[in-house]
């Protein structure tokens, strides 16, 4: 890996640790990050529900109430179209459980992720039309859609989009378009998931129904545990009001009334009065709802949220933990094919981006595998099923990479695509795959260098061992929520040694003692057998490390957090960084 460690002023540290009365570490990773300021580090550190932004600021807003207001007032049955991931659910539930405390008449529909696929669909539309649906809402989904929104004016269906995906240059004909990407849209924080903008259009709603503040808030505080869950999971930067979102949703979840909820945390193995990490949320919870959407119905998910039977809501969150562990199994077994593919034709610097197929390949799963592909080789990939001449599946990408950028650049390949800058999915006949192929990588290659294929480690501040207590730690774990756009703070620390022989445990992870300064600190790296060779005990090396809750060394009488090697190098490579 390159180390690109941040510069650090030593003055503007020694402040913000003065007037925020805590130590260097985490007041060099504040200054880092952009908050040297005392008051926007506070902020940072303390968000409130004052820190959400006021929902008028999403263009469209106001059409959206007006309407939203009419059909509850004359109980014109509306429609939730969703989405099958963990965001669109969580937004649908967050709009239905909305409507139905202010009196509205809703009735959902998420499509099935392997017969329907993503977006929206006419024929969903015509049973609407058939059932008297007289305004659909669409979560998490929609900003193409525009000639299904027009199929729906040709039944009288009116349509309000609420979306966080990046719009065409033409908007649907809708009655109002709610999404912060739109180009014409002036509110600031433009990475909110679905969810979040579904939360935006409830507070504009229920504010225009008259509820006093206290209500309203309580309200808020309530759906933001899954508004929280569903930011994690669409791996939106954790910055900005995203990150209030995640803080107070977060924290609400050591108290939770929804049955669903409660249900699927024991199933996750998360106690009650305990508040998830971000990183728990993300590869405990998230999971096992997405498992739904992946391997049978998401239908299920929002039926759990919704219900009131415990014993259906146990029901549900048990079978969503078995269908993960399908998902599991699958998700391997593809990911091993390719792996062992790329043993037999391996990966080199002309294979700027990467296309990987296979014929029954679970469309369900792919999108991880691409995430696992991209973790391994550093470089944009796409992992696509075979079914009946169709190929369907998922890309991720790299920072330096806008992966719907590449995918406009080539239309004329797919039937259906879509996404971001990070994550896209496409549809094409089978036979132009190999077509698919060429282009992407040559579209990759006009734009990334061998340079870009290799991971960074982005490494916040320098860090002595001396420094390292409990209280210090303690500080910098309040940065969390971490995730994208907000990771885990990484330090480095510079000619540590080994204090004796590692031990390598399950024949994948290395635990080690480093010692420096006089001081010796217990640490762990993950999959990090295969570089246990350079680990020789008393050779000097610079550590690269974050620290990690650890609520089982704490029950040994051990300190309640670890250290966590990212990587290490020889100690005189620092001469010539």
């Amino acid at each position: 890996m390159k180390w690109n460690i941040a510069p650090s002023d030593a003055s503007a540290v020694e402040r913000l640790a003065a007037e925020l009365k805590i130590h260097a570490p985490a007041a060099r990773v504040l200054c880092a990050r952009g908050f040297s300021d005392p008051e926007a580090a506070r902020k940072f550190l303390h968000p409130t529900l004052a820190d959400l932004l006021d929902p008028y600021l999403l263009a469209g807003m106001r059409e959206a109430v007006v309407r939203l207001r009419r059909a509850i007032e004359q109980k014109e049955p509306i429609l939730l179209y969703g989405d099958y991931d963990v965001d669109g659910t969580s937004a649908v539930v967050i709009l239905k459980k909305g409507l139905d405390l202010l009196g509205g008449v809703a009735s959902f529909h998420v499509p099935h992720r392997l017969r329907d696929g993503y977006g929206m669909r006419s024929e969903v539309i015509d049973a609407a039309a058939s059932n008297g649906v007289k305004l659909i809402v669409s979560v998490d989904t929609g900003i193409r859609a525009n000639d299904v929104v027009r199929h729906a004016a040709q039944f009288g269906i009116d349509v309000i989009v609420t979306d966080h995906h990046l719009p065409e240059a033409e908007l649907p004909p809708a009655v109002a378009v709610l999404n912060p990407n739109r180009p014409d849209c002036p509110y600031p924080e433009k990475n909110l998931c679905g969810a979040g903008v579904a939360l935006k259009l409830m507070d504009a709603l229920i504010a225009a129904s008259g509820w006093d503040r206290a209500k309203r808030e309580r309200l808020i505080a309530s759906l933001l545990k899954l508004v929280a869950i569903a930011t994690v999971a669409d791996v939106v930067p954790l910055v900005g009001e995203n990150r209030a979102i995640v803080k107070i949703g977060l924290a609400g979840l050591r108290q939770v009334k929804n049955v669903g909820l409660r249900a699927l945390l024991d199933v996750s193995g998360l106690a009650e009065g305990e508040s998830p990490s971000a990183g728990q949320v993300a590869f405990r919870v998230a999971p096992r709802i997405n498992a739904a959407g992946r391997m049978a119905s998401a239908s299920d998910v929002i039926e759990m949220f919704l219900t009131d039977d415990e014993a259906r809501a146990k029901a549900l969150a048990a079978q969503l933990h078995d269908l993960n562990q399908d998902r599991q199994q699958t998700e391997q077994e593809i990911a091993r094919a390719i792996f062992e593919q790329c043993v037999e034709q391996p990966v080199t610097d002309r294979d700027a981006a990467l296309i990987f197929a296979g014929e029954g390949w679970h469309r369900g799963v792919v999108g991880i595998v691409a995430s696992r592909v991209v973790e391994r080789f550093h470089r944009p990939a796409f992992v696509l099923g075979i079914e009946n001449g169709v190929a369907q599946g998922s890309g991720r990408s790299i920072r330096a990479f806008h992966l719907l950028d590449a995918l406009e650049a080539m239309p004329d390949l797919f039937t259906k695509f879509g996404g971001h800058r990070q994550a896209a999915g496409v549809t094409l006949a089978s036979e132009r795959l190999e077509e698919f192929r060429e282009r992407f990588r040559a579209h990759a290659a006009g734009l990334l260098t061998p340079a870009d294929f290799i991971p960074a480690l982005e490494i916040d501040a320098e860090i002595d061992f001396r420094e390292i207590d409990d209280q210090a730690v303690l500080e910098i774990l309040e940065l969390a929520p971490f995730g994208f756009g907000n990771p885990s703070p990484v330090f480095a620390a510079r000619g540590v040694e080994l204090a004796a022989p590692v031990e390598i445990k399950k024949e994948r992870h290395v635990f080690m003692r480093l010692k420096s300064q006089g001081r010796l600190q217990r640490a762990k790296a993950w999959n990090f057998a295969e570089r246990a060779g350079e680990l020789a005990p008393g050779a000097p090396i610079d550590a690269a490390f974050c620290f990690e809750d650890d609520a089982y060394s704490a029950s040994r009488g051990y300190a309640p957090w670890q250290i966590v090697v990212k990587d290490v190098r020889p100690a005189a490579a620092a001469a010539h960084r």
